[in-house]
């Protein structure tokens, strides 16, 4: 490569400097911490909800540090507020270039913690009794203390038995998956048929001290057939009684012939006491200290016409073992076989507004309705006094149809069963919505997105290889918990806590990018930092309000807005669900990252748990691509990397170290391979390329990617990854137009871009998904002066004044879409070049046409009741999903580099 010119070494430098200020020392040049750094803040973490946990089942949080801090086998140790040491188990998760620790994740067992710990460097402590993980040919047995949980290597069952003090209270935990082969049962017959799991592999991914990690991976087999793959870990903590589950399905069949009409997870639950001794339990609504409880026995002894006597229904209102039968009164002693033995008991949650509970002697017998309430908190517990089992559904009304059910509680086993889709509700139906309306060629597919923004192909709307991840717990247990103690399981399982770094001690490390946090130290910082915060509070009541809900849709929002119907546009095309589009993930986890509050938090969250899955296919064609936007997150025939990007999920990784979301990033390292399966510009004029050549974006594609690979080098150091990204740099910056070419022929071997690259092409979603943000870490840490030189140019010119444009290129680079998402590419310009008129402009563009308006953007809202509406909501026509969040990441970067040029006020 050719020596850097002058400039680029100007640039480079002004880049270390840059970094330096805006977010800490970790992303200036060198392997070690700048000498001028601040000391780190003391590294606490703190509960997001403000506040310790009623119960806590064990915690795992990631820390970063600034680079050349620690080295990667540095030791660490917690200890509490008071002073006193707590079992700490750390692991290295990301690595600077140096080798030095950048991320590393923590974990903590059961028990109370206070406010919060303190991480520090030294030999982790004491040595407290922890999980202990033991391996034979056929099992996997972890012991957390309080319970010994027995993985099997093969057959169906994912957890053999569980045990509290010898003594089974649990055994044979499955799945069950039970289909139709027709929707609707009309005159011809409907054929169903039940799927249980079938092992293939079973591995401990983590053996304690304090944190014991089992993966199971299988299908669901029934008969000659298996398929739906899925993907269970169970967590084991220290001094747990209670595992945490992941539950990853992916659906691989056929849209038109596989109706789920269940799907869920099942155990069985030895029943030895007497039966008015067996107690079955649902917590109700709320989820918090106030939730309620439906709580019944197997054989009721209160109500009756003659009274056993008060210890017998105190003991069974409590849950408690009875006295002696002997002591019973005569008249009801002599008759409780006459009294029904209830041994089917089922909470239904059809929708988010309302559940049942109904229970009935035995099948073949009618089922009586016992209560309702509107949003069940997901746990149900069925057992007695010498044990039993309990199993949580996390987001139980959120992602409805749900249900949890027990069966056989009157006989010597009883069946706990949680369902993530409820036989009780109409059958899952992924097919696509429409018959195509009689598009048959991409003329007419144009046609159609011109009307309702759907990109429609006939076959590319397909459900099979999307997956879905649900949160689960299981209690083993030795007697039937205490009454109270049941709100306190209920708001564990419907509102986990969550220790977690402060956004300051984060901030300080220099890591994920250019932001910063609060800052209302001047007007008009505090009118962009309150706008921020009256968007994320309005999505948040929108989220509610719409009843954006369900089983394939909780965690997304909608697109955009009908101010004539007053709704979402939820059935126009690529108008409904979002989808990622324009990077609403990143909004909301910068958001995050900023002010630390728990509602973001949650939302975030859901939507990583969303989008990650259900919109990103895992297997088939389009493995390793997301869909567009539309009525069905599957629906649009346009499948793309934008929308699969690492980036959206990396930042909920490393506060969590989440292994599932990490697999999901791991799988995109060779998500290229899927261009040359998928012609993403096969509907364009210049879509047809030469055989064995593919077309690829420099934004929408290669940084999506990038983001896969960049993380990948972090999580693992291997430099592959980063020289994959070194060969994209090097070969866009050969280009003659460089990023003005906005795409190139791509060779997915190599990694590279090849042609002249002599046309303008620039595009207004080119980098609006993501490719600013990566782009901030990469060239902090990547030395390419020639692409560096080529991106800075780019960030320069997209949004300068035509004049100028035509003065640089000879013409005008285009619309230039999108300028107020852009103005944090200015703004990037502008910090690293120093250039205070760039940075000027920078605000110039952000605030547009108007005050903050440059996409009609306004938070102003108008409260809608009565006939107008279904029912009551808040309208806000100026806002749209694309526009909350490219505004939302412009202020973002923008504040964190170029605030000095913000005026302290303006109209």
């Amino acid at each position: 490569m050719n020596s850097p010119t002058r400039r680029e070494v100007l640039a480079q430098t002004a880049l270390a400097g840059a970094m330096a200020g805006l977010a800490g020392p970790a992303l200036a040049a060198g392997p070690a911490r700048a000498a001028s750094a601040k000391p780190l803040p003391p590294t606490r973490a703190v509960w997001i909800d403000g506040a310790p946990p009623p119960l806590n089942a064990g915690q795992t949080w990631g820390v970063p540090w600034p680079q050349g801090t620690y080295p990667r086998k540095q030791a660490f140790r917690a200890k509490a507020a008071d002073g006193s040491a707590v079992a700490l188990q750390t692991w290295p998760i990301a690595y600077w270039p140096d080798g030095s620790l950048k991320w590393t994740a923590h974990a903590v067992g059961a028990g109370e913690l206070g406010a919060g710990l303190t991480i520090e460097p030294g030999k982790p402590g004491p040595d407290a009794p922890g999980v202990r993980v033991s391996e034979s040919p056929a099992a996997i047995e972890v012991s957390t203390g309080p319970a010994t949980w027995r993985f099997p290597r093969d057959g169906s069952a994912l957890i053999a038995s569980a045990t509290r003090g010898g003594r089974e209270v649990l055994r044979n935990v499955r799945l069950v998956l039970q289909t139709q082969d027709a929707p609707e049962i009309d005159t011809a017959p409907v054929g169903r048929k039940t799927f249980e799991s079938a092992l293939d592999k079973v591995v401990v991914e983590q053996s304690g001290p304090v944190r014991a990690v089992i993966r199971v991976e299988g299908r669901h087999r029934g008969g000659d057939r298996a398929w739906a793959p899925f993907i269970v870990r169970f967590y084991a903590y220290a001094g747990a009684d209670s595992l945490r589950m992941m539950h990853t399905f992916i659906f691989d069949g056929d849209a038109a012939r596989d109706f789920i009409c269940g799907l869920g997870v099942t155990a069985d639950v030895p029943m030895t006491d007497e039966l008015y001794d067996r107690h079955v339990r649902f917590t109700g609504q709320d989820g918090g200290p106030n939730t309620g409880l439906w709580a019944e026995a197997v054989k009721p002894l209160t109500g009756l016409r003659r009274d056993p006597g008060a210890a017998f229904r105190d003991a069974q209102i409590a849950g408690r073992k009875a006295p002696p039968a002997d002591q019973m009164a005569a008249p009801v002693r002599s008759a409780l076989h006459l009294i029904p033995a209830w041994g089917d008991f089922l909470l239904s949650q059809p929708t988010a507004d309302g559940f049942t509970i109904r229970k009935r002697t035995a099948p073949g017998h009618a089922w009586i309705r016992s209560d309702s309430g509107q949003r069940a908190s997901g746990v149900a517990y069925v057992g007695g006094a010498s044990g039993g089992a309990a199993i949580g559904l996390g987001n139980f009304w959120r992602a409805p149809p749900t249900a949890l059910e027990i069966r056989g509680a009157a006989g010597e086993t009883a069946q706990l069963t949680a369902w993530l889709w409820s036989p009780d509700a109409s059958v899952m139906d992924t097919r696509f919505y429409h018959d195509g309306l009689g598009m048959e060629t991409h003329a007419q597919e144009t046609q159609g997105l011109n009307i309702t923004y759907e990109d429609y192909e006939k076959g590319w709307g397909t459900p099979t290889g999307i997956a879905r991840t649900t949160e689960l717990r299981l209690w083993a247990l030795d007697t039937t918990p205490a009454r109270d103690a049941f709100p306190k399981m209920a708001q564990l399982n419907d509102k986990p806590p969550r220790l977690m770094a402060a956004p300051e001690r984060i901030h300080a490390a220099g890591v994920l990018g250019a932001w910063s946090l609060p800052d209302r130290s001047t007007p008009q910082k505090a009118r962009i930092e309150d706008r921020q915060d009256q968007l994320l509070n309005f999505y948040l009541a929108q989220i509610e309000q719409r009843r954006w809900y369900g089983f394939w849709d909780y965690g997304d929002v909608m697109h955009s807005y009908d101010v004539d119907r007053h709704v979402w546009r939820y059935d126009i095309g690529g108008f409904a669900w979002d989808n990622s589009e324009l990077s609403t993930d990143l909004w909301l986890w910068l958001s995050y990252l900023r002010g630390g509050r728990a509602d973001v938090f949650r939302m975030a969250e859901a939507m990583t748990r969303h989008t990650g899955e259900v919109d990103v296919y895992h297997l088939g064609p389009y493995r390793g691509l997301g869909t567009r936007h539309g009525v069905q997150h599957w629906g649009d025939s346009s499948k793309q990397p934008r929308v699969s990007n690492a980036i959206y999920r990396r930042i909920y990784y490393y506060l969590t170290a989440d292994e599932r979301v990490g697999d999901l990033m791991r799988d995109l390292v060779d998500g290229d391979e899927a261009l040359t399966r998928v012609n993403i510009g096969r509907k364009l004029e210049d879509g047809a390329w030469p055989k064995g050549e593919i077309r690829a974006s420099f934004g929408t594609d290669w940084s999506s990617l990038c983001g896969a690979w960049f993380t990948e080098w972090e999580r693992t150091g291997d430099t592959r990854w980063r020289d994959r990204i070194t060969a994209g740099m090097k070969t866009i910056a050969a280009l003659q137009k460089q990023w003005f070419a906005g795409a190139a022929t791509y060779d997915v071997k190599t990694g590279t871009f090849s042609g002249a690259g002599d046309k303008m092409a620039v595009g207004h979603l080119n980098a609006a998904f993501g490719a600013p943000e990566i782009h901030v870490e990469m060239l902090a840490l990547i030395r390419e002066p020639a692409y560096d030189k080529a991106w800075l140019d780019y960030c320069r010119w997209y949004n300068a004044s035509r004049e100028d444009q035509v003065a640089q290129f000879g013409k005008p680079l285009g619309p230039n879409g999108l300028r107020q998402g852009h103005s944090r590419l200015t703004a990037y310009a502008a910090s690293r070049l120093g250039d205070k008129a760039l940075a000027e402009r920078a605000w110039t563009e952000f605030f547009g046409r108007g005050a903050v308006e440059d996409l009609n953007l306004s938070t102003a809202t108008k409260h809608f009741t009565g006939p107008d509406v279904l029912n009551p909501i808040d309208e806000a026509p100026g806002v749209t999903t694309n526009g909350t969040a490219q505004w939302g990441l412009a202020a973002i970067m923008n504040l964190a580099l170029v605030s000095e040029a913000l005026p302290a006020s303006g109209s």
